[in-house]
């Protein structure tokens, strides 16, 4: 588990670091005009504590961390900001705290029905909990990148990319919206989670069929909503044709025999259901001639 370090300020040790080094050029040089043996020696000995106390100085940056270790021991982690001492026997990893932008790359994956898609995502992340980040996999930005990639295999292969041949689905890839994404989250999340990863946006950027099938695909989309539309439109002319037969019948407007109705009704499906205006033909006679 992570454990949060506050180390002590390291300006009073940034201090003793430069008075170690000047008296250490000092004596060096009083020890080489003195030829004092004594001199050189505490020299030094006052060199080597620089080299000591300043290997414990660190600095951290803003949305930055140290996890520490101590000859392969987990000390702790500091995230605070500024300069700080720590033992200087303590080795240190430098770690990034900030969000990080994943753009995937554009995948080709069957969708739930079998049709090949291409998919992309993006996605934002970053280290919540840095021992699992340094200690539990083998380089954590390249862990989330393989990850990223498997659950959005896995997000394509368990919805359709549309309702044309699962009509009773729930969710689709392409109308999902936001359910989609909130899924897509909680998948990265239990995958990334070993990793100390912290999912905070997961977002689809490009979904369209693969190139193979798409020209199908458009044709099937088109002739669905030729369908539907031919369907309302039927429905409503349907519907007028009744009411006007009706009114015709309340108003004793006139008398129609059931030839005259079936004449009057395939033209007005004639004239309501066709694609371009109706051309009206005089009849110079009967309807019976």
């Amino acid at each position: 588990m992570e454990k949060t370090l506050k180390p002590m300020s390291g300006y009073l040790t940034l201090v003793i670091c430069l008075a170690l080094f000047v008296a250490s050029v000092y004596l060096f040089i009083m020890g080489a005009d003195s030829e004092n043996i004594t001199y050189v020696i505490v020299a030094i000995l006052c060199f080597i504590l620089f080299c000591f106390f300043l290997k414990g100085l660190m600095i951290i940056q803003p949305n930055h961390s140290r996890v520490l270790n101590f000859f392969g021991r987990y000390v702790g982690t500091v995230k605070d900001n500024g300069l700080f001492f720590i033992n200087p026997l303590y080795s240190s990893q430098k770690m990034s705290l900030r969000s990080e932008n994943l753009q995937g790359q554009t995948l080709k994956v069957n969708d739930k029905m079998g049709n090949p898609i291409e998919i992309a995502v993006v996605i934002v992340w970053k280290v919540g909990d840095t021992y699992k980040a340094a200690f539990d996999v083998e380089r954590y930005s390249d862990f989330v990148k393989m990850q990223s990639e498997a659950a959005v295999r896995h997000l394509a292969m368990s919805f359709p990319y549309d309702n044309l041949e699962d009509d009773h689905a729930p969710i689709t890839l392409r109308e999902g919206g936001d359910k989609i994404n909130s899924i897509l989250e909680q998948e990265l999340t239990d995958r990334l989670s070993k990793a100390g990863i912290t999912i905070q946006e997961a977002r689809i950027s490009h979904l369209a069929y693969a190139s193979e099938i798409a020209g199908a695909m458009l044709q099937r989309q088109q002739a669905t909503a030729i369908v539907a539309a031919r369907t309302k439109i039927v429905e409503g002319a349907v519907g007028m044709v009744d009411l006007a037969l009706k009114k015709l019948s309340e108003e004793n407007i006139v008398e129609l025999d059931d030839e005259r109705k079936a004449a009057m009704v395939s033209n007005l499906m004639v004239v309501l259901c066709g694609e371009k205006a109706a051309t009206p033909i005089l009849n110079a006679g009967t309807l019976y001639n």
